[in-house]
Order: C-alpha cells, then structure tokens, then sequence
C-alpha cells in the first residue's frame, strides 16, 4: 500500500482548473480549421484527426506556440514587460488566417477578464489590448499560480488537443470511446512537442501550416458551420 502523504502544494490542482474545459472562456466555440477540414473531406475518421492534430503538435505548436510560451513564462517572471509584448507580439503575427488571430484574441481577453477578477492585476491591461494571445495569459497565471514551466507547457498543449479532439468527436462524428483512444494516442506526440519546442533557439521560431491556413480561410465562408474557426 502507498502510504506517502498527499502534496499540500495547490501547484497541480491550479493547472487543473487552468486546462479544465468549464474554464470560462469560451474554447468550445472554436474548431482551429479543423471543421473546414472535414469538410473539405481532409478529415473523414479516427486515424485521419489523428493525423491531423498530430502533425499539428509537430509541425505548428512544437515549432511556434511551445517555444514562445516558454519565453513568455520567463518574461513573466523576470517582470518584463517589454519582452512579454515582444513574444505576444510575435505569436499573433505566427497566426496564419485572420479567424486563428480573432480565436487566439477572443481566448486571451477571456482569460484576461477571468484572471483580473481572480486577483491578477497583471492581467488588467491585456482586457483591451488590441493583439492578445491565449498563451500569454495562460503562461501569467502558471508563474503566478507557481506552475513549473514544464507542467505548464504540458497542459498548454493538453488544453489544445483535448479541444481538438471535442470537436472532432461532434464534427466526424466520432463516438465517446474512439475520442479517449486519440487522446491516448497523442500523449506522446504532446510530450515529444513540450521537449523539443522548448529547446528551439530565437532564429529556428516559426512554422509553416500552409494546409491549416487554408482550411481557416475556407472556413470564413463555409455555408454551414459550428464553430467559429
């Protein structure tokens, strides 16, 4: 029997609530092209969004969002406000179709929102900030929250993929089990992604997802949808 007495540190229960899905701020609403791409017949069963969302992880999110989160944590923590604006800056512009900047924003100022009125002053000024990231906040609340830059940049992309694999289960459709087996089936593809992507130097940022950019712009007017992007 494990007897060893259970942590007193709110650090992993404060990820939790940070990657949980009644987070309020609205990440149901958005499908990241992924819709498109099923309508487009890219994305047709389990294997294919397995394929897709992987090579998302390693192609897109390893090579932009994970590096520049991690630049974001540090930014945070040194209090640095100029290089905080610097790295947001960088990952808005990294967003290829104008429906992945308008998410990234709509998720950023929602965790903005959220976090003021959790007792993050920091957070305040990015409410009405006309360019905001998602990640920006969520790397404030995880130095704040004590999160360890590795755990944090974990959940990061556990928060994306679970998202991606809710959507995929109502737009394939996929059945409840088939959606645990890809989540399951990612865990690898997420760790390999929050390793490596952490260790890419300034001049290796940025990506090329010229198949996401352009299932975000056909999904601007896409005759029927559920997601807004």
């Amino acid at each position: 029997m494990n007897t060893e007495p259970a942590s007193n540190d709110p650090a992993l229960l404060r990820l939790l609530q940070l990657v949980s899905p009644a987070l309020p701020v609205g990440a149901y609403a958005y499908s990241q092209g992924l819709e498109s791409a099923i309508d487009q017949g890219w994305v047709t069963d389990e294997e294919s969004a397995w394929h897709w969302i992987g090579g998302l992880l390693k192609h897109s999110l390893c090579r932009l969002d994970v590096p520049l989160f991690t630049r974001l944590y540090a930014a945070w923590e040194m209090a640095d406000e100029a290089r905080v604006n610097t790295w947001n800056a960088c990952l808005y512009a990294g967003r290829e179709a104008a429906e992945l900047q308008r998410e990234d924003h709509h998720l950023g100022t929602a965790l903005a929102r959220l976090l003021t009125d959790l007792g993050m002053p920091e957070a305040t000024a990015w409410r009405t900030a006309p360019r905001v990231c998602f990640a920006t906040l969520f790397s404030l609340a995880a130095v704040r929250w004590h999160i360890g830059v590795g755990p944090a940049t974990q959940g990061y992309l556990w928060a994306w993929v679970e998202n991606q694999v809710m959507a995929a289960t109502r737009l394939i459709p996929l059945g409840q089990t088939a959606g645990q087996r890809l989540l399951v089936r990612l865990m690898p593809a997420i760790l390999r992604a929050a390793r490596d992507g952490s260790t890419l130097e300034d001049e290796d940022l940025g990506c090329a997802a010229p198949g996401l950019a352009l299932a975000s712009t056909f999904h601007e007017t896409q005759y029927s949808r559920l997601f807004r992007s």
